[in-house]
């Protein structure tokens, strides 16, 4: 071969290697953390998300921002998917797990620019990783289900910062209630609570209905309105004529033979009908859809009906009253049918719904979010499916935090202390990690207007003098007990913040090598773009695809 270079890699494909790989991801991660850094606490400011098609969301909730922004760089996509891991798991605390790890990434760039390997680096914040849940749990302040004054504090401490710190105090009672009412022998599962927003009228008038709400109407005006001491059935079977499976032809040669047709299919319709009749059913919720002929019988019997019902209500029906889901009509028996003891369409905000109420038991139940605008609302069902998550995890693991910055503060100090215990190289990445952790208490007094080093001075004063639930009020700028304010937050969204911060912090930092297929500059170039000037890189993945200025934008 002489001296002629090997090319293995196509033309198009980029590749990005040692340090200037490590350099980029970091860069691109820390500006994700900056983006959404504004926001954090109860005095953090909102962003407002417009897309291509011009819909609008005005939020600061982290894990929406960040979804709402179409993030292309590889790098800063991993640290969505922290936000995400977060939400799913916790419901809250996105934007602290977020912040902490842009607050890894800094703090290990600067270890890097040392000659730190990023193997040493990596381990050393696995092992303070580790550290840190034990000081997490030696902290955490145990919690019964049966105290609702520190459940209404958890589903308020969540909404405080959000479009419903206003009417958090009606709010938190309504979320605790909701979480409450669906928890059952296998736990707790929040999609048994649905969110149904009506714009109009003030948060305040939100309200929790004990059943289901159906964004739906009667199929026929002669149907009833309203239904007392109903029974349900609840099919997903269509009140149709089948289909045949194969195309088929009918022949017919006289009008006779077409009457006996039609005659035939409304004969089967009619069928349908009085089967459900005969096993006393009072209402009828159908997934899929039902004939016009079915309609008039139904109404004629005086059945209330709905058609198309979503699957998600459809199951929450069946929870709340009981009924069992019938697949197959010739098989439905009295025993299917569920209760309610009142089921009747009504106007909510201008548009009709049907409302199932006083069920026996209500496993499934409904928050009607009420506010004066769309954005308004929905910011309020952010907040409020932030608030179920935290409630969800508190009552699952009866454990909490005090808030105000005071866990971040302990760790931070009980890190540094561990840090003297560890051996080698390791022990500057368990104390970068402290000082990275420390970005929770000065991002919150920044948010608030204050001054971050007085603000993490004074907490660390009151932390070193033993006070471990001494945390920062954002509004006050004083040093106050968090636990005697009422301020906690679930012990989970603090271990499940960290865990994943480290986890996508590591895998960034072991990353040296960056081998793209094509261009990722974000601008495609086309044949018709040969007189395009391009910059040497085309703002590369360094600029994160178009996301290079979002950190000065935001």
């Amino acid at each position: 071969m002489g001296n002629q270079p090997l090319i293995v890699l196509s033309e198009d494909s980029q590749r990005t290697s040692g340090r200037d790989a490590q350099s980029m991801n970091i860069t691109a991660g820390k500006a994700v953390a900056e983006a959404v850094r504004t926001t954090l606490g109860p005095k953090g400011m909102d962003k407002m998300l417009v897309d291509s098609m011009g819909s609008v969301v005005v939020t600061n909730d982290g894990v929406t921002i960040l979804k709402e922004m179409d993030i292309e760089h590889p790098a800063a996509n991993m640290i969505v998917e922290v936000a995400q891991t977060q939400e799913d798991e916790v419901g809250d605390g996105t934007t602290t797990a977020v912040v902490i790890t842009g607050g890894l990434l800094q703090q290990a760039e600067d270890l890097l620019e040392q000659d730190i390997h990023a193997t040493t680096l990596a381990q050393g914040y696995r092992q303070a990783a580790s550290k840190s849940k034990e000081i997490l749990e030696n902290i955490a302040i145990d919690v019964s289900e049966d105290d609702e004054e520190i459940l209404n504090q958890i589903a308020a401490t969540a909404m405080t910062g959000k479009g419903a710190e206003s009417a958090k105090d009606t709010l938190s009672s309504l979320v605790v209630d909701a979480v409450r009412a669906v928890a059952d022998d296998d736990g707790i599962d929040t999609d048994n609570i649905k969110v149904e927003k009506v714009i109009g009228g003030s948060i305040d008038e939100s309200e929790l209905v004990e059943g289901v709400i159906i964004s739906k109407t009667r199929v026929h005006d002669n149907m009833p309105y309203a239904v007392e001491d109903a029974n349900v059935a609840v099919l997903d079977q269509a009140l149709e004529i089948k289909e045949t499976e194969i195309d088929a032809e009918v022949n017919v040669t006289d009008p006779a033979q077409l009457q006996q047709f039609l005659d035939q299919e409304e004969a089967q319709l009619k069928e349908m009908v009085d089967k459900l009749k005969a096993v006393g059913a009072d209402v009828v919720f159908c997934q899929k859809g039902i004939d016009d002929m079915a309609q008039h019988y139904l109404a004629k019997e005086g059945i209330l009906a709905a058609r198309r019902v979503k699957k998600s209500d459809i199951k929450r029906l069946a929870r709340a009253t009981g009924a069992r889901v019938v697949s197959n009509l010739d098989d439905i028996e009295e025993a299917d049918l569920g209760f309610a003891g009142s089921v009747a369409e009504r106007d909510v905000g201008g548009k009709d719904r049907i409302f199932v109420e006083d069920v026996k038991e209500a496993k499934s139940v409904t928050m009607i979010l009420r506010g004066g605008t769309e954005h308004v609302v929905d910011e309020v069902e952010r907040a409020i499916e932030d608030s179920l998550g935290v409630v969800r995890v508190t009552l699952e693991d009866g454990k909490v935090l005090p808030g105000g910055a005071a866990p971040e503060t302990e760790l931070a100090l009980g890190l540094r202390d561990y840090a003297d215990s560890v051996g080698g190289r390791e022990q500057l990445a368990v104390e970068a990690f402290a000082d990275a952790i420390d970005v929770i208490p000065r991002t919150l007094a920044e948010n608030a207007g204050l001054d971050p080093i007085d603000s993490l001075v004074n907490l660390r004063s009151k932390h070193d003098a033993g006070e471990q639930t001494t945390g920062l009020d954002a509004y006050t700028g004083d040093i106050i007990d968090m636990e005697a304010e009422g301020v906690v937050e679930p012990l989970r969204v603090k271990t499940q913040a960290i865990e994943s911060a480290t986890e996508a912090a590591v895998m960034i930092l072991r990353i040296d090598d960056v081998i793209a297929a094509g261009d990722l500059s974000g601008g495609q170039v086309t044949d018709d773009d040969d007189d395009m000037d391009m910059p040497p890189g085309g703002g590369g993945m360094g600029g994160m695809g178009g996301m290079g200025g979002m950190g000065g934008a935001m």
